[in-house]
């Protein structure tokens, strides 16, 4: 009996323990939107890239942000300067303009399901319009560095990659 009391024990105290562990979302059933945080909603009305675009900033392929923050290092010829700061005003505004369109999905989903009204066509729809939404955001910001690829030198394209800290 004495080498069966650790089982028991133990048999005894997970089903306690099960119910003691939270979800991972505890506290988020307070946010305006559920399915995004304060941080995520300023970085989608403000046009950040979120990293987005993390498959060409990794590959050589500058960010006009970046390389206008850059501009000094990388010596940017005052055409240079001009090409990228257009570059990135395009690439911002229609990141914001995509970004306020997908926190109003966002908005209008948890407001269905809130309600306890959303059906499953709504939700079809709903959910693909922010996918639509999403996928051109990201190709916006990726598209602005291939604009930037042809803006920039090689040799300027290293050096922005040696002052993010970019190896090969």
């Amino acid at each position: 009996m004495r080498k069966l009391w650790p089982t028991i024990i133990i048999l005894l105290a997970v089903p306690a323990l099960a119910q003691q562990q939270h979800s991972p979302y505890a506290g988020e059933e307070s946010r305006e939107i559920k399915a995004l945080s304060s941080q995520e909603i300023r970085m989608y009305l403000q046009g950040h890239g979120m990293g987005l675009a993390k498959a060409a900033e990794l590959n050589h392929y500058p960010g006009p942000r970046h390389v206008l923050e850059l501009a000094k290092q990388l010596n940017l010829s005052a055409t240079q300067a001009a090409l990228t700061q257009k570059a990135f005003d395009k690439m911002h505004a229609q990141a914001v303009r995509l970004g306020k369109l997908i926190v109003a999905k966002e908005k209008q989903l948890d407001s269905l399901y809130a309600t306890q009204k959303i059906t499953e066509p709504e939700l079809r729809a709903l959910t693909g319009e922010i996918a639509d939404l999403q996928g051109e955001l990201r190709f916006t910001h990726l598209n602005a560095h291939i604009e930037m690829k042809k803006i920039l030198t090689s040799q300027q394209v290293a050096k922005y990659d040696a002052l993010r800290g970019y190896k090969k």
